[in-house]
């Protein structure tokens, strides 16, 4: 099977979604050069820290830390996500993208949970609540608290952000339809069966934060984004096997 990634008729959600994603973008960059940092506001942080808000459990998605990171998201929503929408149409392509975005969310945050309660009792209240009134400040200065407490402070206090858990999903759900269909990934030059790809891509999140390798990264988010999406799919097509190729 040959994969055409439609590039000339990009259906109407996925179309928006990039766009909406840029102008996040653009006015996350507008905003610093006035002083005010967007991530602060619209980016996803733990909902016990002192930043969070209840909408940024829907603009973190729209949000990204740098041009790389926007245009690698993006890329992969308009190759695959395309697809997904033009034999799905645009009201469950939608459904999908938050749906697989959702448990992102969840799954991280489920995580970050656990880690806290294993270093909460740890922590002087005194200290807890500097760092609750503090934390942000310090690591926007470049440092953190040592220990324990700078573990509790980056859970807290550095936010969440980006589209990759919903591209995690739109990935999987891609290699369930066509499973064979052959891509070319960067560094790797032989093409490889997007079943192999997409799983292999989900070992090395789940390895990677297992293990705290690649810091920095929500790996969990990914592994959450993937796991959502495949759930949703297999629900869709529980009575319908036909649909894949």
């Amino acid at each position: 099977m040959q994969f055409n990634s439609n590039q000339y008729n990009v259906p109407e959600v996925t179309k928006n979604i990039i766009i909406i994603n840029v102008l996040f973008f653009l006015g996350k960059f507008a905003a610093e050069s006035q002083g005010i940092n967007l991530d602060n506001l619209l980016a996803m942080f733990y909902p016990g820290s002192a930043f969070f808000k209840p909408w940024q459990i829907v603009t973190h998605i729209f949000m990204h830390g740098g041009l790389m990171h926007l245009l690698f998201n993006m890329f992969g929503v308009w190759m695959f996500g395309a697809k997904l929408e033009q034999i799905w149409g645009p009201k469950r392509f939608l459904q999908f993208y938050f749906f697989s975005a959702l448990g992102a969310f969840l799954l991280h945050f489920g995580i970050v949970y656990f880690q806290i309660q294993e270093v909460i009792n740890l922590i002087d209240p005194q200290d807890f609540q500097t760092m609750l009134s503090e934390g942000r400040d310090v690591l926007l200065s470049g440092q953190n608290y040592q220990g324990s407490l700078g573990a509790l402070n980056a859970n807290y206090n550095v936010p969440v952000l980006g589209a990759s858990g919903a591209l995690f999903g739109i990935l999987v759900a891609f290699a369930i339809y066509w499973p064979n269909t052959e891509l070319y990934l960067m560094f790797i030059p032989i093409p490889i069966k997007a079943k192999y790809a997409v799983i292999g891509y989900a070992a090395y999140e789940l390895f990677s934060g297992i293990s705290g390798f690649s810091p920095g990264i929500a790996h969990f988010a990914h592994i959450g984004g993937a796991l959502f999406g495949y759930l949703l799919v297999m629900y869709w097509n529980r009575n319908n096997r036909s649909t894949f190729y």
